[in-house]
């Protein structure tokens, strides 16, 4: 993020009532930003989760946190394990009086879905966060925060720097690339570990204690296509304004999915007209529902009118479909400047995809499935069954679709890839499977839960709600891993997670940092 100081006003955030985005220093290529948080509490927790959102740690981009991780254990004489795939376990020995308590892993993992708005003058790989906070909200300028599962990650250093909090022996595990398929938690061996309680603490509710989630895999489809010289004009085609959201958790409101709707534009436009796609872009995250996608076609000169009326024609049916789900949907249309001649007599000409696999594309795209596909019979409101396509592409000679599938039935998942991959040949496209995991089994007796559950009470004044979700959670994998493993998951309430929308409640999370305290002190022998 040149020396100086630079404050950013609070207008450049949307939203009212902001009150602090806090001062960025400028120094070389790096960025550091100076205290947001010093006023929050817990203090520890804001000033870690702050220190860890000053490093990039996107997917895939996550040495320098786990480095930090290491640093931080060091320096602390904990014992520490950090793994070939940058996993990072770290043990803190059990407070005087805990000795003979069951040891208790406290899990989460270090890499944040890594988002932007459009245009917006940040590099998530090279700079860190810009926080604001908003009345009882944290959130980051232009981008995601980072709250999943930055959170997991702060409550965790907050307790195994303190000498204070009763807890017995813990075990941190810290996992990387938990976004992009959970591929750190499958790889981590963890036979050195003795706990056989897990606290995830990976959720986004306040007052849910989570037992149970789906299973899921990222399905990849690739389509070689032809490209040929033609000529015409060159319009973009934008569809935007969608809110977007996680693929798990938000997938029941049945928000609009970018990348489907224009599926669905640009096949009623191949009713009526003939076009060459030149490129197609939609997503970010194949686990986030996209909220814009764009398309470059070619058209013949006198199709210009027949193109704006159709894209008309369909942005008036979504709006009408999806006034109360999305309504702030929108569809541009933009006329792109020509190819330059090569000699005064020449047609403009443009690589562009044949007629005959823009169709394929096409056909492809408005055919693949996406969204809730069943509901659970078991648990009233709960998805049993889902899909989302998270990033489409068109470059040089290959289309390309990312799906994220998740089911709690691992039969119901294993149809639906099948689902998938004869639809993908119908079309000659061929499916690549990737970052299978299983679900995570509700357990009907676990006295660490019936633990959580009784502290809960006594902290609240009231029960909490016992549930399980759609979203994935690394609890599947671990609990192949160590057997007899009891888990449970909690977390503050964070919104529009995956979204430059991203917001954690400060209080909120005080009050689960209370209740992760109290629940440690909770875990001794015998209780």
């Amino acid at each position: 993020m040149v020396a100086g100081i630079n404050i950013r006003l609070s207008d450049s955030v949307s939203g009212n009532g902001i009150y602090s985005i806090g001062v960025a220093a400028r120094k070389g290529k790096g960025s550091t930003l100076m205290s947001v948080t010093d006023n929050l509490n817990p203090k520890k927790v804001f000033y870690y989760f702050e220190e860890i959102c000053k490093i990039p740690h996107g997917s895939g981009n996550i040495d320098r946190l786990s480095d930090y991780l290491v640093n931080f254990a060091k320096e602390r004489d904990l014992f520490y394990i950090q793994d070939t795939c940058k996993n990072v376990i770290i043990i803190k020995e059990a407070a005087p009086g805990y000795e003979d308590a069951e040891p208790v892993i406290l899990q989460g993992h270090m890499d944040m879905v890594a988002v932007k708005k459009p245009g917006a003058l940040i590099d998530m790989e090279k700079e860190g966060l810009r926080l604001a906070i908003d009345g009882d909200d944290l959130l980051a300028e232009d981008t995601s925060l980072g709250g999943d599962d930055g959170i997991a990650v702060a409550y965790a250093l907050a307790i195994l720097d303190s000498n204070e909090i009763a807890h017995p022996r813990l075990e941190v595990i810290v996992t990387v690339d938990e976004e992009v398929g959970m591929d750190g938690a499958r790889e981590l061996d963890v036979s050195m570990l003795q706990g056989r309680r897990m606290l995830n603490l990976d959720s986004e509710e306040e007052g849910f204690i989570l037992a149970g989630c789906a299973g899921g895999a990222r399905v990849d489809w690739t389509l070689p296509v032809a490209r040929e010289e033609r000529s015409g004009k060159r319009f973009a085609v934008r569809l935007k304004g969608l809110q977007g959201g996680h693929s798990g958790a938000e997938i029941d409101k049945e928000r609009g999915n970018a990348n489907s709707l224009l599926g669905r534009l640009l096949y009623s436009l191949s009713q009526s007209m003939d076009f060459y796609l030149e490129e197609l872009e939609g997503g970010l995250a194949d686990n986030a529902i996209p909220r814009e996608a764009r398309a470059v076609i070619v058209i013949g000169e006198e199709k210009e009118r027949l193109l704006m009326d159709g894209v008309k024609a369909v942005e008036e049916e979504l709006r009408q479909e999806l006034q109360t789900k999305d309504p702030d949907i929108r569809i541009e249309v933009e006329k792109l400047e020509e190819t330059e001649k090569l000699e005064e007599t020449e047609e403009k000409r443009i690589s562009c995809v044949t007629g005959e696999d823009t169709m394929k594309v096409v056909s492809l795209l408005f055919a693949a499935p996406c969204g809730v596909q069943a509901m659970s019979a078991d648990m009233k409101g709960l998805v049993e069954t889902s899909l989302n396509l998270g990033i489409i592409s068109l470059k040089e000679n290959k289309a390309a679709m990312q799906f994220s599938v998740r089911s709690s039935l691992e039969s119901a998942k294993g149809a639906l890839i099948a689902k998938l991959k004869s639809i993908a040949s119908i079309a000659g496209a061929s499916q690549e499977v990737r970052g299978d995991y299983p679900g995570w089994a509700y357990r009907k007796n676990s006295p660490f839960r019936d633990m959580a559950v009784k502290v809960f009470c006594d902290l609240y004044g009231k029960e909490p709600e016992i549930q399980a979700i759609h979203a994935g959670l690394e609890c599947g994998l671990f609990s192949a891993k160590i057997p007899g493993l009891e888990c449970i998951s909690i977390g503050p309430d964070m919104k529009n997670i995956h979204t430059t929308e991203e917001r954690l409640s400060i209080s909120s999370t005080e009050r689960v940092w209370n209740y992760v305290v109290a629940l440690l002190k909770a875990a001794k022998k015998g209780q």
